[in-house]
């Protein structure tokens, strides 16, 4: 399958598809992870520029700055009211675009609310990796992932906002880091989604 990871710096998912023998291929804004496994594939750029180059899957992970419940307390500026629309805009261009499979990843947030609801609401130790976070996934040609029962986390479980691990707790970089995808996500995705062309 071609992929485009839209709005991937890490490289996490791209990674995962190419370990798999896909031509995927990751875009942002921001230069990729240069300790990654592929930093070769990664396309520094606007992703609204590559949504029309046959991609066989898209797979998203717009900026949730604006999108994110957390956000709520502070959009009493127009400043902000319009970063939001924007944002909203932005996902949607994404949805629309001429690809045959496409999926969409944000945190719980307003997309519920002001686009549509989610097709299915995952968490990071259904895949391997021991913290609560809910994540959104909005789907269109892609079935739902389900629970990983291989890498399936038994363990003690944290939630990522109070982990230590977490680098919203603080540091350079804080909030690229935080957007990370778990590499359970990533590998699930892969294995799921790319195992017969779904």
């Amino acid at each position: 399958m071609r992929v485009l990871v839209a709005c991937e710096w890490s490289g996490r998912v791209r990674d995962a598809f190419r370990t798999r023998g896909h031509d995927a291929y990751s875009c942002d804004m921001d230069a990729t992870d240069y300790t990654s496994l592929y930093p070769e594939y990664h396309i520094k750029g606007d992703v609204l520029d590559y949504l029309d180059k046959d991609w066989d899957a898209i797979i998203a992970f717009p900026p949730c700055t604006y999108l994110t419940n957390a956000a709520n307390g502070w959009l009493d500026t127009n400043w902000r009211i319009e970063a939001r629309a924007e944002a909203l805009e932005f996902v949607k261009t994404i949805w629309g675009a001429p690809c045959p499979r496409i999926a969409i990843e944000n945190p719980v947030g307003k997309l519920s609310t002001m686009w549509q609801k989610p097709t299915q609401i995952v968490q990071p130790f259904w895949f391997g990796d021991p913290y609560t976070k809910k994540t959104c996934l909005w789907l269109r040609g892609l079935p739902p992932l389900v629970r990983d029962p291989e890498h399936y986390w038994h363990g003690p479980i944290t939630a990522w906002v109070s982990s230590g691990t977490n680098p919203a707790k603080g540091g350079t970089n804080t909030a690229k880091l935080r957007g990370r995808t778990f590499e359970g996500l990533a590998r699930s995705m892969a294995v799921q989604w790319g195992s017969d062309g779904n």
